[in-house]
Parts: C-alpha cells; sequence; structure tokens
C-alpha cells in the first residue's frame, strides 16, 4: 500500500498541508511517517515509526519551513519495519540531492541493487525505495531526463513524489498499477495517491496522473511529459475493493459507489435466506449495504470495532492471546438466535474471518452465511501488498466448500471476477486482477515468492 503527498506553493505553509495529505492517507500505512520539505534548494526532512499525528507535533511542522514538500505514509512490501526504511528516503549523489517517497513494488530490485553496489553504491535501507533515488541521483542531465532514463529502468509497480532542485516530482508506471491523483489548490499544484487528501486541505481534483507519465512542479508552474510508453493499463482493482477509502474517486470510479454495487451484485449471485445483513467494519460496510438492499433482509450491526487497536508493540498475555479477535471485534447480543449474513470484502489468510464466525456462534447465532465481495484471492501480489507468498493465501489451494469448511460458515459464496469488473465499471484490460486470476500485467519472478525481507542482512 503506501500513501504519498506532494506540494509545491510559495505562498502556504507546505509542511502543514503535506500533514493533513497524509492524515487523510493514513489508512493506506500505519508502519511510519515522514515529510520532507525544501527551503530555497535546502532539503530537511523528518521520519519516524508509527502513524502521523504521533511522529509530528506543532513545533516539528513549525521547523519545516519551504515551498516544497513532500510525504508518505508506509505500509511494507519490502524492507523490515523499521526507521532505516522510513520514507521520504533521502539520497545525496554525484550530481543532485533528493529526496523520494514511493508507493508500490519493483520487479527487478535485486538486479538494481547488484548494479548500484557494483558502482559503489551502497544503500543505507533495505528496500527498493532507495534504489530508485540513488539512480535519479547519480544522473548527469537536467531532471526531467534522468527522471525519464530511471523510469525506463524501472519494472514493476511505482507511484513516486520526490524533491529535488526545488522542484516537486511525480511519476507513475506505464501501466499505472498503483494510484495517483493530480490536484490545484488555488494557483498551486498537489499530487496524492488519492482524492481522499484533497478534500481534506481544499485542494480540487483535476485528474490522475497518467500511467508513465512525469509531472513536474517549479516556479515555472506545471508540466508533463509522457516519459515512457503507456503499456496495457492495469490499475490494482483490490484498490475499488478494499485499499482505497470509500470517499475516494480512482480512474474516474466513485469507490464507495463501487463496492455497493459489488454488494448488489453478490447478493444476485448468492441469495440467502437470513434475518439480518452484518458488515465486518469498516471496509466491509458498502458491500453490505448493497447485499442488503438487493436482498430484501435488514441491515444491522452485528459487530462493534475497536477503532483504537492498530498496531501495538505490547503484546497480550497468554489468557488475552486466546480471546484473540475480540481484541479488535466484539458482538452484540441481537445476533442470538437469528441467522445471520455477514459481508466482508475479502479473504486473504482466513485466521481472522474464522475466529469472527466463531465468535459469532458462541454468541447465539443460528446461522452464519459468510459473503465476500470478490472472488478467492489466489495468487500472490507482486506490486506493493504484503501477500508475496502464496502459501499465506488461504484459497490457493483450497474449493470454495473447502473453504468453507476451513472457516467454519454455515454458507461461503465470493463475488464472481465479471461481478466484481461490472461493479467498477472498468474495461477488464484497464486492470490488474492477478491476485484473483493469476495473470500478470508484467514479468514476475518465475518462482512466484518474492520475499519481502530478501534484503535484510542474515543473522550471525
Amino acid at each position: 500500500m503506501c500513501g504519498v503527498f506532494g506540494v509545491r506553493s510559495q505562498e502556504r505553509d507546505v509542511a502543514r498541508l503535506a500533514y493533513f495529505g497524509l492524515y487523510a492517507l493514513q489508512h493506506r500505512g500505519q508502519e511510519s511517517a515522514g515529510i520532507a520539505v525544501s527551503d530555497h534548494g535546502r532539503i530537511t526532512t523528518l521520519r519516524d515509526m508509527g502513524l502521523v499525528a504521533r511522529v509530528f507535533d506543532e513545533e516539528q511542522l513549525q521547523a519545516l519551513p519551504g515551498e516544497v514538500a513532500i510525504g508518505h505514509t508506509r505500509y511494507s512490501t519490502t524492507g523490515s519495519a523499521r526507521w532505516e526504511n522510513a520514507q521520504p528516503v533521502v539520497h545525496h549523489g554525484p550530481e543532485r540531492k533528493i529526496a523520494l517517497g514511493h508507493n508500490g513494488n519493483l520487479t527487478n530490485a535485486e538486479a538494481l541493487r547488484d548494479e548500484l553496489r557494483a558502482e559503489g553504491v551502497r544503500p543505507s535501507s533495505t528496500s527498493d525505495t532507495e534504489l530508485i533515488a540513488a539512480l535519479l541521483a547519480r544522473d548527469n542531465g537536467p531532471l526531467p531526463d534522468a527522471v525519464a532514463q530511471t523510469m525506463t529502468r524501472l519494472e514493476g509497480a511505482y507511484s513516486v513524489v520526490a524533491i529535488a532542485e526545488e522542484t516537486l516530482v511525480a511519476f507513475r508506471d506505464g501501466h499505472g498499477i498503483r494510484p495517483l491523483e493530480l490536484g490545484r489548490l488555488g494557483d498551486d499544484w498537489v499530487v496524492a495517491s488519492e482524492s481522499c487528501a484533497f478534500d481534506l486541505v481544499g485542494a480540487e481534483h483535476v485528474r490522475e496522473v497518467r500511467p508513465g507519465e512525469l509531472v513536474w512542479v517549479n516556479a515555472d508552474g506545471l508540466h508533463s511529459q509522457q516519459a515512457v510508453p503507456a503499456g496495457r493499463q492495469a490499475i490494482c482493482i483490490f484498490e475499488h475493493v478494499y485499499f482505497a477509502r470509500p470517499d475516494s474517486h480512482l480512474g474516474g470510479v466513485a469507490v464507495h459507489a463501487a463496492r455497493v454495487r459489488m454488494g448488489r451484485r453478490l447478493a444476485q449471485e448468492a441469495p440467502v435466506e437470513a434475518d439480518l445483513v452484518m458488515p465486518i467494519p469498516d471496509s466491509g460496510t458498502p458491500a453490505a449495504i448493497g447485499f442488503a438492499k438487493e436482498a430484501g433482509i435488514p441491515y444491522e450491526e452485528g459487530l462493534i470495532k475497536n477503532r483504537y487497536v492498530g498496531r501495538t508493540f505490547i503484546q497480550p498475555d497468554q489468557e488475552l492471546r486466546r480471546q484473540g479477535i475480540r481484541l479488535k471485534f466484539n458482538p452484540l447480543d441481537e445476533i442470538a438466535g437469528r441467522r445471520a449474513v455477514i459481508v466482508d470484502d475479502s479473504i486473504v489468510r482466513g485466521n481472522t474471518m474464522r475466529q469472527l464466525v466463531a465468535m459469532l456462534f458462541d454468541a447465539g447465532a443460528l446461522e452464519v452465511h459468510v459473503r465476500v465481495s470478490s472472488p478467492p484471492v489466489v495468487s500472490p501480489c507482486f506490486y506493493g501488498i504484503d501477500m508475496a507468498d502464496e502459501d499465506q493465501l488461504a484459497a490457493a489451494h483450497r474449493s470454495v466448500e473447502e473453504m468453507r469448511a476451513h472457516i467454519g460458515a454455515t454458507s461461503l459464496h465470493y463475488l464472481s471476477v465479471e461481478g466484481m469488473q461490472w461493479a467498477t465499471g472498468l474495461e477488464a484490460d484497464s486492470v490488474c486482477r492477478a491476485c484473483f486470476t493469476r495473470e500478470y500485467p508484467t514479468h514476475v519472478p518465475d518462482e512466484r515468492n518474492l520475499a519481502k525481507l530478501r534484503f535484510e542482512p542474515t543473522p550471525a
């Protein structure tokens, strides 16, 4: 996942805008957060582990003056969750200094890392993001040419924001796998992973950054060029299923409306007799609303979510660990004696759903029918989702009936690939559905296993 944000303005407090932009993008990554600013060419970066509100306070924001700012919230897919891998990264090269934040995953990171090390570059992190910055920092051409040349070297998924030479830079891979949007704040320009960030800072959503496009904003305004040829567009459809915030627009599609349509189509494909429809909050809520409306079954909240759990470094003791999922969810009494349909956006590893089904039966549910508003996840992602090992995917080698038994549900049905595609309103050849179909838009490693920690040092 990861969220990126960038802004250039002579008049506005760019660090503060970046802070609120990241606040809107917090759902895309909770491990670390950072902001880099350029003040007349002097780049200052502040990054740390934790949520945006933990990393920054008023005093720190006031200490980040400048006319260009980029920000990043991290969800690790290459490299461990530690400070060295927090972004934006800063790289001092022979030609320029650059600060850079990246959403995506490079599939040729090993080759690029070996090449840079052979040239004497010693990466200080174990993520693939620093490799992009190092390539940009070593090129002696004009900045737009250097970025365009670097883009030709990158394979996989990347949506990038960067600062160099008092310029805001943003670029996206030729397939447009991860989102990147362009907005306007008065006479100033902003970029972000999702349009919801523009709403919070008062900017107008203009358009998406096109696949293969490079945009840069300097003292002369906005500039754009098609840096690499646009291939088959392949925006990640999982963004519409789960990742993106419901109030965002991606690829011209309103995300919440698409998820409601997924629920409606699911009710058509997998009808059931039941007393209530309930979501797995919060990501299953839009589809549950659509399912309930189409099926004519009352929609109710049967689970209360503890929204303050998040990511914690304090592990529960054995007795609390036995309670498992109750740290995050707890059922209401209204479940007892009733037949429930529970709707979620996806099942990846299956552990959470199995515990939820058991919890609802323990609460007195007569039947628990599971409906999933996406197809079975059967293949790993190489483009920025932390599920690169097929053995982690519960449905990869199980039939639907085997999955039903695995999670202990009364019945289980998934939305079809065709139904999911219809709900988005996008053409099938404009999205990446590889995690559902095993059909990838780019070359991927032959072993189909891109280890997240492959660059981490081996313990002695």
